[in-house]
This record gives C-alpha cells, sequence and structure tokens, in this order.
C-alpha cells in the first residue's frame, strides 16, 4: 500500500513558475513508476509527465521543454517543476504511482488527492 500527498500548488500568472511535490509513504517506493497527471473542469485526466524507477521519463508534447519530472528515492518523494505557466495548466494536478510487472500485470496504482494549479492574472 502507498499513500501519496501532493503538495505546492497554488495561483500564479502566466509565464510563472511552480514546483509540486508528491509524498510517498509506505514501501518500495523506489519500485515504482510515479507520474503526475492532471484534470480541468469538463475534461478527462490526461498523463503529464511520468519517470520509471530507473528514472527514464516521458512527457506529453504540451509541456514538453517547460515541466520537468524528478524524483529522489531517499525521500520518498518526486517533483514537477512548472515553468512557463500558460492559462491553459490550470488543473487538479494528481500524483501516481504504478507497479507494474514487465510481464504485463498490474501489481499496485495509486493516487494521491490532488493539487490545484491556477495559472492567471
Amino acid at each position: 500500500q502507498v499513500q501519496l500527498v501532493e503538495s505546492g500548488g497554488g495561483l500564479v500568472q502566466p509565464g510563472g513558475s511552480l514546483r509540486l511535490s508528491c509524498a510517498a509513504s509506505g514501501s518500495n517506493f523506489a519500485i515504482y513508476a510515479m507520474g503526475w497527471y492532471r484534470q480541468a473542469p469538463g475534461k478527462q485526466r490526461e498523463l503529464v509527465a511520468v519517470i520509471t524507477n530507473g528514472g527514464s521519463t516521458n512527457y506529453a508534447d504540451f509541456v514538453k521543454g517547460r515541466f520537468t519530472i524528478s524524483r529522489d528515492n531517499a525521500r520518498n518523494t518526486v517533483y514537477l517543476q512548472m515553468n512557463s505557466l500558460k492559462p491553459e495548466d490550470t488543473a487538479v494536478y494528481y500524483c501516481n504511482a504504478d507497479l507494474t510487472l514487465p510481464i504485463g500485470v498490474r501489481v499496485g496504482n495509486y493516487w494521491g488527492q490532488g493539487t490545484q494549479v491556477n495559472v492567471s492574472s
């Protein structure tokens, strides 16, 4: 079992920056792939960025070059550095922990409660 708690959301002007954090409790954080998703009002939840247990990263096209995902296994924490924020980045941002075996069997999948990001002047 993994519990995830996001923090760092808030109100920022267009062009500004925020850093989201997701603290995980429970064991074996390092073996999980960690991701950030977002959901804007009236829209489906979408993938923003993911980092594997090996440190490989992948980003949605709409954040490439602006957002950076990273993890600190010693602190059981994953981060999302968001730069050059746009009004369309406004959403609730959710942290996700996923453990899927190489054979494709999902062992665990957990979500945080979300943190609100508002980009507005």
